[in-house]
């Protein structure tokens, strides 16, 4: 039987055998593209017109494949042969063939690269996932990653399928997370950690690894993924195994090794950015009493400073899933970036959330997600239209578990997938268009139609009709109020 073995500082498990090396360059399909690019910024820029492919960094060379075709490169000659020396033997830990970083650039992921190397003797291949992160946070990759040891790095535009296949499903579901959370990081992690599995498996690594804290839900997210989609893989935790415990720990080691510090500002502010939100965390906002600071947000204006008219924004809907702004089609990572935009200056969006941590702690975050909560008041809208009392009682009750299993990463659990089945289907006919009012921070609906509608204005009219007696009301009520009559009855002696 397959296991996934964590590796940990007091293993004993010789990893030698792990992880057999696969030539994945024969595909013909393969296109080379060997123009210089001045900077990684520019590398960047592209990513939009190659969606769900891979873009490879090959010391100012580019590689870019097909969705799921095999990918390699190498940053420097320098590198490779410092690699190849340290993979010949085993590490202070063990001994691994290859892993797959989960990289930023950040502090933390640029000193795993040579910590995995020293502790585990293996090539490490740096994986950056485009979430709708922005650009800023992609540029200088192909620097960082160089300097600090890596033998490759793959960058992967993934925006259109984190919106396609893993927002709209939660949002079709009605997914909420104690009340508030619409699930920003929580649908983020799966799809980078599938993209990891898939880096792995064209690459011949036997490992993945990540840089989640110990105290997150992160760690789980990640890791339940790799689990689900190759039990095989090794995974490598350092924040559970290394002796690092802040940012000078960091430092230190980044300089021993002689892996340049990042020189970017230390935000106060723990964030999490991708195209459904932004989340703030950390600073003032660990004392719940504290209210944010004013120029912590940065997607959308404070509502007092909003435009003092309104906007109204018209959503197009097809069995549950949005379609159109304002009568336009757009794919999916379009639509919501635009909704985004035209929320953020109208300060639609902000909550202030203490949650329940899977790991068992309570944790303030501040999320900002305008384009999310604009389109989750109009699919819930349109369903008062097209779903009866009982079915979305049912869809409601099935949707805080959808929520629960979501936030603690069980996106590849058979549960959450059934779920999902049945949502599509009753999803069926929810179909139509909403039109909502933006002003100030605030989403009101103004109007909503579709041609599934239930709602029928001759039955609801005050006015007679021929379909609904108001005299048949007399005998409902007397059936219905029945066991009240009863239990009175009894009080009373009758």
């Amino acid at each position: 039987m397959a296991q996934l073995k964590a590796i940990s500082p007091t293993s004993s498990i010789s990893l030698a055998s792990y992880g057999p090396r696969r030539n994945t360059l024969s595909n013909p399909d393969n296109l080379i593209c060997s123009r210089k690019l001045s900077s990684f910024q520019e590398l960047s820029g592209k990513t939009s017109s190659v969606h769900g492919h891979a873009i490879v960094s090959n010391n100012g060379s580019i590689t870019i494949t097909p969705k799921n075709q095999g990918i390699q490169a190498v940053l420097s000659s320098n590198t490779e042969a410092e690699v190849s020396k340290a993979a010949k033997g085993g590490g202070l830990r063990g001994k691994l063939n290859k892993v797959v970083l989960a990289y930023s650039g950040g502090l933390d992921t640029s000193v795993i690269v040579p910590w995995l190397r020293e502790n585990y003797g293996c090539e490490v291949v740096c994986f950056t996932a485009d979430v709708g992160q922005g650009i800023k946070e992609l540029d200088g990759l192909e620097e960082k990653a160089k300097a600090s040891g890596a033998c490759q790095l793959v960058v992967k535009d993934l925006k259109e399928e984190f919106v396609r296949d893993y927002i709209f499903p939660c949002l079709r579901a009605g997914a909420v997370y104690e009340r508030k959370y619409l699930l920003g990081t929580s649908m983020a992690r799966p799809v980078i950690a599938k993209a990891m599995v898939d880096v792995a498996r064209e690459v011949g690594a036997d490992a993945v690894s990540h840089g989640c804290t110990g105290k997150g839900n992160d760690q789980v997210r990640f890791e339940l993924t790799f689990f689900a989609l190759n039990p095989e893989l090794n995974v490598v935790a350092p924040w559970r195994e290394w002796d690092i415990t802040g940012r000078e720990d960091a430092i230190e080691y980044a300089k021993k090794h002689n892996v340049p510090v990042p020189v970017t500002k230390k935000s106060i502010y723990s964030r999490d950015r991708n195209l459904w939100h932004l989340s703030h965390e950390g600073d003032i906002l660990e004392d719940p009493a504290n209210e944010p600071k004013k120029d912590m947000y940065m997607m959308s204006v404070d509502p007092e400073d909003a435009p003092d008219q309104p906007e109204y924004v018209e959503i197009g809907i097809d069995s549950g899933i949005p379609v159109s702004l304002n009568g336009k089609t757009l794919s999916p990572a379009s639509l919501l970036a635009e909704l985004n935009e035209i929320g953020g200056r109208h300060g639609i969006g902000r909550i202030d959330l203490v949650e329940n941590r899977l790991v068992g702690m309570k944790s303030r975050g501040v999320y900002e997600t305008p384009g999310g909560t604009i389109l989750f008041n109009a699919v819930r809208e349109l369903e008062t239209l097209t779903l009866d009392r009982e079915t979305i009682q049912v869809k409601d009750s099935l949707a805080l578990k959808y929520a629960e299993l979501v936030y603690a990463g069980r996106w590849f659990d058979p549960l959450r997938e059934s779920m999902d089945a049945f949502m599509e289907k009753i999803t069926e006919t929810t179909t139509g268009s909403v039109t909502l009012k933006l002003y100030k921070g605030s989403v009101s609906v103004t109007g909503r139609t579709s041609p599934y509608s239930l709602y029928r204005e001759d039955i609801s009219s005050f006015e007679s009709g021929d379909i609904y007696d108001q005299a048949d009301a007399a005998g409902f009520i007397r059936l219905y109020g029945l066991p009240m009559r009863v239990r009175a009855m009894l009080k009373k002696g009758i």
